[in-house]
């Protein structure tokens, strides 16, 4: 028996032993990102010139309101903007409006035709940025430094609406493109430009683009749009940048709860109104949220980083197979990094009655969710229906927009080298990795045609700038802009090119 207990414990030992060799030898087996360089980055030339382009740009509200509404006549206003400013590129590229306002440009390679489709040096490059820009409401303009659409160049930043979200990378694709033509540049493999202009709305534009390309048979080799950029401050432990290529994003659903109630005056109320009704079941659903998760893109991103993070934290991210429950517990203490790991739920909007002193006949609360890649709408509306657990509540799709997460692109190959490669020269301070958008942008209307569809948009964004993307004081650093400009350009062209 004596013996049984030894050799049972010397097992247990040796279990623990080989269980600690295996996971500091895979904690040791990642491999760092190239080091940063010993010296900062260059100041990067501002071309004060494009600067004032943008910010012409930025003086044009191209605005997507409420109510699924596109302002027609400042995006007419808009394109002839772009007409005067950047006459090579509309003088020596195919043109092409396609859904009443969206933007086509195709610049072929030398002895092609104009179609943009796959030639003998690969298939097109196509780059995505849209047009239009959310609202800025009238009590929040006020607190403006600069006000949204007056295109202030100030305190070395560019200031208004669109600035980061999206105008930047539209105007910087075409000074890129602009400065290649001046150079005499023709293009090895066609490039394609397109900018969509309701974005902001659901994309209808970009989504008639993709239809249109798919049915001349275009195959692209890569296709980017806006989604992620290089953040800095957002991960404990990390000292360098990321820089964040979007290879999926989340998916959109939301969903209606209703509860019926027998109204009446409020003076002799029951003991429970539509509203108790409807409240206990957003607090269950509260309290049950989705699965969370370590896995693909979101896995990929922690192994690259962890290579470059102490060494305890290394261990932890290396061996995710023995850590995630821990990892998980940590990261869904912030919202940003919480949203990574699951299907978020966020009630959104709420009503009842229509007067202080009248019960309310219905109680009704819209509740939306990013679908994580591993959920689809149906896995979400079965799940709210589960965890409401309530016959009393209706639950039913709201509006007329939804869709699945993306697929997820590949992180090797060709397409995935040009871009992280383009990255790593332009932001070297930066870690360079994959990971997931948790918005929605025109790339999703892409994924058919290839499955190399990426999300960067070649910017930093330090603490509290993440904030301003769609809110108060949305500005770009002159610096960054002649960044986002070279970035650009060296995509199309390589590096060394004129």
């Amino acid at each position: 028996m004596r013996r049984a207990v030894l050799a049972a414990g010397a097992l247990a030992l040796l279990a623990v032993a080989v269980l600690g060799a295996v996971i500091v030898v895979r904690a040791l087996a990642l491999e760092p990102a190239a080091a940063p360089p010993a010296e900062p980055a260059a100041v990067e030339t501002v071309d004060l010139e494009a600067v004032e382009r943008l910010a012409g740009a930025l003086r044009i509200p191209t605005v997507s309101g409420p109510g699924e509404r596109v302002r027609a006549g400042q995006l007419r206003r808009f394109r002839r903007y772009l007409a005067e400013r950047f006459p090579r590129v509309h003088r020596e590229l195919v043109r092409e409006q396609v859904a009443g306002h969206s933007l086509l440009f195709t610049w072929s390679p030398a002895g092609a035709g104009a179609g943009g489709g796959v030639t003998a040096s690969g298939g097109p490059l196509v780059l995505l940025a849209h047009q239009d820009v959310v609202p800025v409401s009238a009590d929040a303009e006020g607190s403006w430094t600069h006000p949204p659409f007056e295109g202030a160049v100030a305190e070395g930043y560019v200031w208004g609406r669109g600035a980061l979200d999206d105008k930047s990378s539209l105007l910087a694709i075409l000074e890129a493109v602009e400065g290649l033509l001046r150079d005499g540049f023709r293009p090895r493999r066609p490039v394609i430009l397109a900018f969509g202009h309701d974005e902001e709305i659901g994309g209808r534009g970009a989504a008639a683009v993709a239809a249109l390309l798919e049915r001349r048979g275009v195959e692209p080799a890569m296709v980017l749009d806006e989604g992620q950029a290089v953040v800095g401050g957002v991960m404990p432990g990390l000292e360098r940048p990321i820089a964040l290529l979007g290879v999926a994003e989340k998916g959109y659903l939301s969903l209606e709860l209703r509860a019926a109630g027998a109204g009446g005056h409020s003076s002799a109320p029951p003991r429970q109104t539509a509203i108790d009704v409807l409240v206990r079941a957003l607090e269950r659903l509260r309290k049950r949220p989705l699965r969370a998760g370590i896995d693909g893109p979101v896995e990929e991103l922690f192994t690259t980083v962890a290579a470059e993070m102490a060494f305890d934290r290394r261990l932890v991210l290396a061996n995710l197979w023995l850590f995630e429950p821990l990892v998980v517990r940590e990261l869904a203490d912030a919202p940003a990094t919480d949203a990574l790991l699951r299907t978020t739920t966020a009630p959104t909007m709420l009503s009842g009655s229509v007067k202080d002193n009248v019960l309310p006949t219905e109680a009704r609360a819209v509740v939306n969710f990013r679908l994580h890649p591993r959920d689809s709408p149906d896995s979400v509306l079965a799940h709210v229906r589960r965890a409401v657990g309530d016959p009393r509540i209706e639950v039913a799709v709201y509006g007329e927009f939804s869709s699945e997460a993306s697929p997820v692109a590949p992180t090797a190959g060709a397409a995935y080298e040009l871009l992280a490669g383009t990255v790593a020269r332009v932001f070297p301070e930066a870690v360079v990795a994959p990971s997931l958008v948790l918005g929605g942008t025109d790339a999703r209307h892409f994924s058919g045609l290839t499955p190399n569809v990426y999300r960067f948009a070649p910017f930093r964004l330090g603490p509290g700038d993440i904030e301003r993307v769609h809110g108060t004081d949305e500005r770009l650093a002159l610096e960054d802009y002649g960044r986002m400009i070279r970035f650009y350009r060296e995509l199309i062209a390589g590096p060394g090119e004129p």
